[in-house]
């Protein structure tokens, strides 16, 4: 795995910024609402490092699944996994720029783990202690969310569980200023992610990431894998 990988994962993190907002709009304007009085940046805060911590994990797992012995004798399922991976980016590249929907549809995928989680993240609401910001975040991480499963495809093929964690980490890195500003309803800031040539812009970006990466792995595959 090399630096530009995670830096691209960082962008990538950043410009879903669009998704993003659809996604976890809700969510953020729900955790508002349970906060004590006063004032709740330090309370976003802790969502939102709680999540991103939740994607270090997320990563660290799939990783350690790619890294069975049995997955690593198999060159050819990590490289099927690694295409996969990029073919996902390719397609949300194509979601963000408002050309393909289905997105949404891969998104089922985690319903059930959703639901799994939820009870247990409604009996830490409402938030009384700010460290129960940082559970709540965690949890928040398993949303489903075709942005999140495809980095953590990428971490499913990076080949273990420390390079799954930093690839998470650095999506998670990207997508904070995102969720900050939604928490602290910085409206200017979310209209102009909405705006069609940021996401079209974003988008290409996505595009470009999942197809460099594909040609690299079919022409230098033994720099990448």
């Amino acid at each position: 795995m090399h630096d530009f990988d995670l830096l691209a994962f960082l962008l990538a993190g950043f410009l879903g910024g669009g998704h993003c907002f659809g996604m976890c709009g809700g969510v953020v304007a729900a955790f508002s609402l349970q906060l004590p009085p006063g004032p709740r940046l330090r309370y976003h805060l802790g969502f939102n490092l709680g999540r991103v911590a939740g994607y270090a994990l997320i990563g660290a797992l799939a990783g350690g699944v790619g890294a069975l012995p049995l997955l690593v004798s198999l060159q050819g399922v990590k490289l099927a996994l690694y295409v996969l991976a990029n073919v996902l980016l390719i397609g949300v590249g194509l979601y963000l720029a408002g050309w393909f929907s289905w997105i949404v549809f891969i998104e089922t995928v985690g319903r059930p783990v959703w639901r799994f989680l939820q009870p247990v993240l409604r009996r830490r609401l409402p938030i009384k202690r700010w460290r129960d910001t940082l559970v709540v975040g965690a949890l928040w991480g398993w949303l489903p969310c075709g942005l999140v499963y495809t980095a953590s495809l990428s971490a499913l093929s990076s080949g273990g569980m420390g390079q799954g964690a930093l690839i998470m980490l650095a999506f998670g890195l990207g997508t904070l200023p995102n969720l900050l500003l939604m928490g602290q309803a910085a409206g200017g800031a979310m209209q102009w992610m909405r705006k069609r040539f940021v996401r079209v812009l974003a988008g290409l970006a996505f595009i470009a990431f999942g197809i460099y990466r594909l040609v690299s792995v079919l022409l230098f595959s033994h720099m990448v894998l």
